[in-house]
């Protein structure tokens, strides 16, 4: 495996319009009679990367992942969980036998190889980033993301150029909701499922008519999370939103927002920043002196939060989060996989590296168990609704909206004095089955389009 950066390239020109080009031309000229024309496997035309992308000994995965910016350390964290997962299914390590039992040194007789980029969290740079892995590498796969807005950029990406996508971390509803796409997965939890996960523990906890200050960050995800979690609190317990503080993704300085939510009167911070811009929103909260007065409520905890804010900041606080690490004494194959990263990376696992693995795995599966790398071959076999193994149980893919079914975990910050070693900053309050947490498939408006 190795991981490289590459350069970018125009975006005006796609492998597939080329493809395209040279079929017109093709077809314009007189042929020889004698003249042999290709033939591809099960005499399927060529549809994207496919066949080029899986002809040699190796397949190509392209990872377009903000590795600068506000969102670099979770992005660095994903890539470690890529760069594992690829180890994983090119040396048939235990674990990714038990999760894709089909692997053999390889998948479908091809080692698997690794190339990323920086995407710096802005979609543009992500799709020119993937473009050129198309163009110089035949990717058959793409992932990446951290941000939302990259996300649903990549799907539409993956849809016009026919290349697979699973999502890095993406929060927002609209990546299977009305940004859904055939050719984008997602494995990860989102706004609607946070929301309806971590309401009755908030509720539970704080009882009913509270009044809650939000702080949103203004693209995709924030919006939807923001809304999610609103309308959980509106509807089932009475809370009053009392005011929204929506900022741009990389402020460096609170003071403004921070200043609306303490002439608010809220009772309660809602804090769905992500990466950096959560540090900084967490430490500046605590600094004006609003925390603890006012309780802080993570309902889209980030890997890293407690670690870089500090866990002072962090006791007692609520989230809802995708993984925690002391699940393994609950989990087998958890604890199979902190252990490998752990003796790889020198920390225990957060949830953007467990994602990224798991995401990896499925593929194999997927790709193994249909004997072929023709996309809507693999396609297919995600649609098929199969109950699969996780990290944290069974989960399965809706073939409806592309969207993994899985648990939804609750968390909250321990207490300095709580911790039994530097790395233990959360107790895990609920483990939660994900489909009484999911809407309905067509509630977000997703239509997936064509396989071809």
């Amino acid at each position: 495996m190795s991981i490289k950066r590459t350069g970018q390239s125009d975006l005006s020109v796609s492998r597939r319009s080329l493809l395209q080009a040279g079929a017109g031309l093709a077809g314009g000229a007189l042929l020889p009679m004698t003249m042999v024309m290709p033939v591809y496997a099960d005499d399927k035309p060529p549809i994207g990367t496919w066949p080029e992308g899986s002809k040699g000994d190796t397949v190509n995965i392209g990872a377009a992942v903000p590795r600068t910016g506000a969102y670099a350390v979770q992005g660095e964290d994903e890539l470690k969980g890529w760069q594992l997962a690829v180890e994983h299914i090119n040396t048939n390590h235990e674990l990714m036998k038990k999760l894709a039992p089909k692997i053999n040194n390889g998948v479908n007789g091809k080692k698997v190889n690794l190339v990323a980029a920086d995407s710096g969290a802005k979609p543009n740079q992500a799709v020119q980033e993937e473009q050129t892995f198309i163009n110089q590498n035949k990717v058959i796969l793409m992932t990446g993301s951290t941000s939302s807005a990259v996300a649903v950029a990549l799907n539409k990406f993956a849809q016009r150029e026919h290349v697979l996508y699973v999502a890095g971390i993406s929060g927002s509803n609209d990546t299977t909701g009305k940004d859904c796409v055939r050719y984008g997965f997602r494995q990860n939890f989102y706004g609607e499922t946070a929301a309806n996960a971590i309401g009755p523990a908030l509720v539970k906890a704080y009882g009913k008519g509270k009044k809650a200050a939000f702080m949103t960050p203004d693209y995709t995800y924030g919006h939807t999370v923001t809304k999610s979690v609103n309308d959980y609190l509106t509807k089932n317990a009475g809370w009053t939103q009392v005011t929204n503080q929506v900022s741009p993704l990389g402020t460096q300085d609170y003071s403004q927002y921070l200043t609306n939510i303490a002439n608010s009167g809220a009772e309660f911070i809602i804090n769905v920043n992500w990466g950096r811009d959560a540090v900084l929103s967490v430490q500046q909260a605590k600094q004006f002196g609003l925390t603890p007065k006012m309780k802080m409520v993570i309902p889209y905890q980030i890997p890293f939060l407690a670690k870089e804010a500090g866990p002072e900041l962090m006791e007692g606080v609520y989230a809802a989060t995708d993984y925690w690490w002391t699940l393994e004494d609950k989990y087998p194959l958890a604890k199979l996989f902190n252990a490998a990263f752990e003796k790889k990376f020198g920390y225990k696992p957060e949830w953007g590296a467990e994602n990224a693995y798991v995401s990896f795995a499925h593929w194999a599966r997927m790709v193994t168990e249909a004997g072929s790398f023709y996309p809507p071959d693999v396609i297919k076999q995600y649609e098929k609704g199969e109950t699969i193994p996780s990290l944290l149980g069974d989960v399965h893919y809706r073939p409806q909206d592309h969207q993994c079914v899985r648990p939804v975990i609750i968390v909250k910050g321990k207490a300095p004095k709580d911790m039994k070693n530097k790395e233990d900053f959360w107790e895990v309050v609920d483990v939660l089955p994900g489909e009484p947490l999911m809407q309905k498939p067509d509630a977000f408006g997703c239509k997936l389009g064509d396989y071809t």
